[in-house]
């Protein structure tokens, strides 16, 4: 039998990003993005739910006979943190376990667009990272933080679920707190937070409508509000927020999220060509008078691209398929994977191949 920190610990060894957990199968990791069979022995029922308990907080064990999903955080001392999500499934725990790094990567080691210092720079407004599960917001966002500690004395208020990243005060001071251990949800704590002099607030996630208001005016009060959505890029950004809300609401949100968003960051993960780790392509939005037009505009919305391409040399925004050409031609990413995360990928062939479509401005 193996203990849950020998696994955790295997798995730092292996620089896994995800530990999967379940009875009748061995513990799998994800490593660079693949998934690896271990060669532990298949678990028990009993390790599992002896899993559970170790790794729930002390509060939350007597409701283990009707836990169905609970998010948490797990540490060992001195070796590594992780976020968990405990589920049922087929009647039995599963865990999903991600490894959170000691250290806040820079954003430079991130390989992220040099305009994101000036976006954590900001001093109102309201900052979105999105992106599929997995795709790094948390690590983008904790580094635009870590960028904000070391650059500017503010009082930066988080709001997570749960805590991953431990921020140390550095020029900043940081307050971090964890919904279900320090605050009840999201909402009350971003409410709670308004009145805790804050000059930047995390918020982690925004999942529902009191959530996305909230934030929405806290930037529209002078606050630099971060947060993250589960959407692709910017376009299908304005539309989620927009979507949040009833129909005959949805034009005033237009008018306060042209007035606050600042600038979307979008980002996918893709296989380094060398094999060795991912590199994320990233898609950053600058809201600019004209993005602000599209915004405000339902019938111009979907132009929001063509202007994000355009503003590369002005502004310093970016489409994906801008950023996978860099990515490319800095021999980071191959050709096929380029092609195969691109949104117009005849067109960027072409751009490859030396010949300029008229279209993609790189």
């Amino acid at each position: 039998m193996a203990t849950l920190n020998e696994i955790l610990e295997k798995a730092l060894a292996l620089g896994a990003s995800d530990i999967h957990l379940r009875m009748k199968m061995a513990p799998i990791f994800r490593i660079q993005g693949r998934l690896v069979k271990t060669n532990f022995p298949e678990l028990t029922g009993v390790e599992i739910f002896e899993f559970v308990k170790t790794i729930l907080p002390i509060e939350k064990k007597k409701e283990i006979p009707i836990l169905k999903n609970y998010d948490t955080s797990y540490s060992i001392p001195g070796v590594g943190r992780f976020r968990v999500n405990i589920f049922k499934q087929r009647n039995t725990f599963a865990i999903v376990m991600r490894t959170i790094p000691t250290k806040i990567p820079t954003i430079e080691e991130l390989n992220l667009p040099e305009i994101i210092k000036k976006i954590a720079l900001e001093h109102r407004g309201l900052v979105l990272v999105t992106g599929t599960t997995g795709s790094g917001k948390s690590t983008t966002l904790a580094a635009m933080l870590n960028e904000l500690n070391h650059k500017d004395s503010r009082v930066v208020i988080t709001i997570e679920d749960p805590i991953e990243y431990l921020h140390r005060d550095i020029k900043s001071i940081f307050y971090q707190r964890e919904v279900g251990v320090d605050a009840e949800d999201f909402f009350s704590a971003l409410k709670a937070a308004l009145r805790e002099d804050p000059d930047v607030i995390l918020v982690g996630e925004m999942r529902d409508p009191e959530t996305v208001r909230t934030a929405l005016d806290a930037a529209e009060t002078g606050h630099l509000v971060f947060s993250t959505l589960h959407t692709l890029d910017a376009k299908e950004t304005i539309y989620r927020i927009v979507s949040f809300f009833p129909p005959y609401h949805q034009q005033a949100i237009r008018y306060q999220l042209a007035s606050v968003l600042k600038a979307t960051i979008s980002q996918r993960l893709l296989p380094k060509a060398d094999g060795k780790g991912r590199v994320p392509a990233v898609e950053v939005m600058i809201t600019t008078e004209a993005i602000k037009e599209r915004i405000l505009n339902p019938e111009l919305t979907e132009e929001i691209p063509n202007f994000i391409e355009k503003g590369r040399e002005t502004y310093g925004s970016q489409t994906f398929d801008q950023s996978l050409y860099q990515l490319w031609k800095n021999g980071l990413i191959t050709k096929e994977d380029a092609l195969k995360y691109a949104t117009r990928a005849d067109d960027l062939k072409l751009r490859m191949e030396g010949i300029t479509s008229g279209e993609l401005k790189i």
